[in-house]
């Protein structure tokens, strides 16, 4: 069987990585390629175009980026008409795989979504394209289900496949990240833009306590260095593509909104939330927007049980503030902890990488 994955993001990627690996360990004749980054190649995807040329941040960013983008379109349709795979896995990464799915529909080829676009959020129009263009939707958040029930939609759900990976690497690592001081991680995104705007105001957040702590910075490999020394980072504090190890080894974590909030709590590592983007993207952000919290964690659990310091909230005075609270009240941190642990149960059990590529090779 031929299939191909569309992932177009960095948390995307990891997910393709597994999930590509459990397609293989059960259709033994598989052969994937696949949009994606390291991982899904190290997992032995053929990748045809890299992450690092799709993801755009924010609606003024994708209006400026557009001709890119559509240009990202037609090079899909010709890639796939020459490959021809039997099924293809979208996963996440909404405006632009919906709108794939429904020239895919169109076309006649088998659609699954891996990590539904979360219409419940915001843009619930989407939920009627989910219906209308997706053969297979697979769920990772136990609320979906019930949610597309109101669209007359089954998904299928399989909890969330953070929990394979982590568990699988505090069972593999060794942990080689050493300090005679209670670390402060810093995971400033994986978008350029979200690193620009938001690492200065982190940087400058954990100024007073670098005598106390060990300040490091999760970086990644596909972004220029210079973009974290010039918001202030010192070359003895980025660590490159070793964010899970940084978790693992972290007192308390400052976080860019997105799947890293989520991994933060499932390493027990108490977090602020930041997040800060352009005006304009904001505003309609927030005249879209349909839910009262912006992480993971917060939303999965259905209460703020982690800060969230978002536009003008956020200042390195805030998040230093939150801060103190974290590290020098120790109800306060405890019980962000058990909030961790109710999260996890109601998160469920592991396998989700097995059971969605089970539902994807036998469906």
């Amino acid at each position: 069987m031929k299939y191909f994955i569309l992932s177009g993001e960095q948390s995307g990627d990891l997910h393709g990585s597994n999930l590509a690996k459990a397609i293989f360990a059960i259709d033994k004749e598989a052969i994937i390629y696949g949009w994606g980054g390291e991982l899904m190649k190290n997992a032995g995807v053929n990748i045809t175009k890299p992450i690092t040329e799709l993801a755009f941040m924010g609606f003024v960013e994708v209006l400026i980026n557009l001709k890119k983008i559509l240009k990202n379109f037609k090079e899909f349709k010709e890639t796939i008409i020459e490959l021809k795979p039997d099924k293809i896995i979208l996963i996440d990464f909404p405006g632009f795989n919906l709108r794939v799915a429904k020239w895919l529909r169109k076309n006649n080829f088998k659609i699954y979504y891996y990590i539904l676009p979360q219409v419940w959020a915001w843009n619930r129009s989407r939920a009627k394209k989910i219906k209308k263009y997706i053969d297979v939707p697979i769920s990772i958040l136990p609320f979906e289900k019930k949610f597309y029930k109101k669209f007359s939609t089954d998904v299928h759900y399989v909890g969330h496949p953070l929990l394979d990976h982590i568990d699988t690497f505090k069972c593999s690592s060794l942990n080689n990240i050493h300090s005679n001081k209670p670390i402060i991680a810093l995971l400033p995104g994986s978008r350029i833009q979200e690193i620009k705007l938001l690492l200065p105001i982190m940087m400058k957040a954990v100024k007073p306590y670098e005598k106390e702590f060990q300040i490091y910075v999760a970086g990644l490999s596909f972004i220029d260095k210079n973009i974290y020394y010039n918001s202030g980072v010192t070359t003895d504090q980025l660590l490159i593509n070793d964010t899970y190890n940084l978790l693992q080894s972290s007192y308390v974590a400052i976080v860019t909104s997105g799947t890293a909030t989520l991994e933060a709590a499932l390493f027990d590592v108490p977090l602020v939330v930041c997040y800060k983007a352009n005006w304009i993207s904001y505003l309609i952000a927030r005249i879209m927007a349909r839910i009262s919290f912006i992480s993971l964690v917060n939303l999965i659990y259905g209460e703020e049980i982690v800060k969230e310091l978002i536009q003008e909230k956020c200042s390195a005075e805030n998040i230093r503030r939150e801060l103190d609270k974290i590290l020098f009240d120790l109800t306060y941190r405890q019980q962000m902890l058990d909030h961790f642990d109710e999260l996890k149960k109601i998160l469920g059990d592991s396998g989700a990488s097995k059971k969605a590529a089970e539902i994807i090779v036998n469906n």
